[in-house]
């Protein structure tokens, strides 16, 4: 039986993931990257307020420390995936150890070969053949990560691996959410946030897709891959669950958008704040409710400095939940249209940033959303009964 596994970081092992008796697990460093001045960051998460690596860790019952439990999918993808590859979806040393080789960012993990059951892995390597799908990509959506031929079209990687695109799939309860997603990423690019290259195409444009049974609709978002480069080559990242410590079924709780200002400023300067900012009011004007935790991200470009990674996943939730709201908490509410200027300077005073900062950002962001979005939006894609739910929450919005 497999008991470890080793976690590599870009190339290097910076630690290994033990199963102990009973299915708690225990992450322990690797003594080299525990003594190396020059590691790159794993995870805000394994760092103290003064960056000190926090070396010693404890074993955790049943489950994976939350960093690795929030590389694993999600919901539906998570049931779907576990079931290819023939495990417990409950069981995320198993989980993980199955989709190991193609984790969101630069984290790769193996199996220990010092505690290997050679025979039990050969019998394991020959059963995981089988399966088609290895990939992990965190989140709930279906989605799958694909690869763009030269003659254009996209093909589901029979590995599993290697993968440049995301392809999500339309919804099996909500109508027009690829095309939602293409509207508001194409109106989030036209106010200047950044956004990863991304197209809306035909699911008959896509080969090697499985079965799913319905879907409500016949298009598909494909978005680039950001956490890799040319030639394959992987950039680490990590989303504000993984920072804070968080389980993914923690991501609506315990951490604010006020938390997460004043974070982001600290290791990020004024620039990050200035994009966070904007890209927080460009949700609440939108009526997105569902940009919690695991819907921001850091990137690790040169392995150490974290900058906020492209946007991605930003929709219009109000068509479909009318009454739905900010996913954490903004100062003291969740309630989108409480969301005035006057409420984004207590924002600024409890985050500690710039009051002038924010207030400029907040203001000129609205009115080119507003503009933008009159422009564009009979041009998405959208149907009238989409564009008329955004109309009129936008309508409450006092900014």
């Amino acid at each position: 039986m497999i008991k470890s596994l080793d976690v590599y970081l870009y190339d290097k092992c910076v630690g290994h993931i033990l199963l102990l008796p009973g299915g708690n697990t225990l992450f322990a460093f690797d003594k080299s990257y525990e003594e190396d001045p020059y590691r790159p960051i794993l995870s805000q998460s394994f760092l103290s307020p003064t960056s000190q690596l926090l070396a010693e860790r404890r074993p955790i019952r049943t489950r994976l420390e939350p960093f690795f439990s929030n590389l694993l999918p999600e919901g539906s993808l998570r049931d779907y995936l576990a079931l290819k590859n023939g495990v417990n979806p409950m069981r995320e040393f198993d989980l993980i150890h199955a989709l190991g080789e193609d984790l969101p960012g630069a984290v790769r993990l193996e199996v220990s070969k010092e505690t290997l059951d050679y025979a039990a892995l050969r019998e394991e390597s020959s059963s995981l053949s089988k399966f088609s799908y290895r990939f992990s990509l965190a989140g709930i959506q279906l989605k799958f990560s694909a690869l763009m031929k030269k003659g254009g079209g996209l093909t589901i990687p029979s590995s599993g691996v290697g993968g440049d695109w995301i392809v999500k799939l339309p919804s099996l309860n909500f109508f027009h959410m690829p095309e939602n997603e293409f509207a508001m990423m194409t109106l989030a690019e036209s106010i200047g946030i950044q956004v990863p290259e991304f197209h809306l195409i035909s699911l008959e444009q896509i080969k090697g897709l499985p079965s799913l049974g319905l879907l409500q609709g016949d298009r598909a978002i494909i978005v680039k891959r950001f956490d890799r480069g040319p030639e394959q080559t992987r950039i680490h990242m990590e989303d504000f669950a993984q920072i804070y410590g968080i389980y993914p079924e923690q991501k609506y709780e315990r951490v604010s958008y006020t938390n997460m200002a004043n974070r982001i400023l600290t290791l990020c300067g004024q620039n990050g704040l200035i994009e966070y900012t904007r890209r927080l009011t460009f949700c609440i004007l939108v009526g997105n409710g569902d940009m919690h935790l695991k819907n921001w991200s850091f990137l690790y470009p040169d392995g150490k400095t974290p900058v906020l990674s492209p946007a991605y996943d930003l929709l219009s939730t109000i068509p479909y939940l009318p009454d739905d709201s900010l996913a954490l908490t903004f100062v003291n509410t969740k309630i989108m249209h409480q969301c005035t200027l006057s409420l984004f300077e207590k924002f600024a005073e409890k985050a500690k940033v710039p009051k002038h900062l924010i207030i400029e950002v907040v203001k000129q962001t609205a009115e080119t959303t507003r503009k933008k979005w009159e422009a564009l939006k009979t041009d998405v894609n959208l149907p009238p009964q989409l564009i008329k739910a955004i109309d009129t929450h936008m309508a409450k919005i006092s900014l």
